[in-house]
């Protein structure tokens, strides 16, 4: 037994994988492909059973210049213990709701939550400042002084926030995607 036999993925959860994700039939053995490797050998025949390390994910290449890698493993991860581990199916959730074929609800959703930095359910002031951030980089010489910085966001929350609470929620956040057409073609990761 064991080789790459045992890695195969069964025709039963393939079905059900391609009925509950956005990916078809070839994408998800791709990614499943893709997820065993990331295991360590002795790992690859238990990968339904097995969590892929962090570290190993914010090494993909497709992950690696992403500038919210770390957020994205966050809000993927089911990891109870909060190491940023990702199943199987966290990995086709993330790979799912990243693909062409995610309608723009999804992908607006799950955007909202890579920028809810602090998973307050809102974006707030610190939430945007953090989101500019990764944006321009933390270099002393691309980040924007403070001045620029509370011109940048006050013009974001005039822009977005509808109820002018201070802050901006999911709904809001969707209606401003909705009028960015090219946002669902630049939210996607392929392998």
């Amino acid at each position: 037994m064991g080789g790459s036999g045992s890695r195969r993925l069964p025709r039963d959860l393939l079905s059900e994988y391609q009925e509950l994700t956005f990916l078809t039939a070839q994408e998800i053995l791709l990614a499943h492909r893709r997820f065993c490797d990331l295991l360590p050998k002795e790992d690859r025949d238990q990968a339904f059973a097995t969590r892929a390390p962090k570290g190993k994910l914010l090494a993909l290449p497709e992950l690696r210049a992403n500038p919210f890698r770390h957020r994205i493993v966050r809000v993927f991860s089911t990891a109870e213990d909060g190491d940023g581990s990702l199943s199987f199916e966290d990995f086709l959730d993330m790979l799912s709701a990243f693909s062409d074929a995610a309608t723009p609800e999804v992908k607006s959703h799950y955007a909202f939550r890579i920028f809810d930095f602090d998973d307050d359910g809102t974006l707030d002031k610190k939430d945007l400042e953090q989101l500019v951030n990764c944006l321009t980089g933390e270099g002393e010489d691309s980040r924007l002084s403070p001045v620029e910085m509370e011109q940048l966001i006050q013009n974001i929350l005039e822009e977005s926030d509808i109820d002018k609470d201070g802050t901006i929620n999911l709904s809001e956040f969707q209606h401003i995607i909705s009028r960015s057409p090219d946002f669902t073609s630049s939210f996607k990761i392929v392998l």
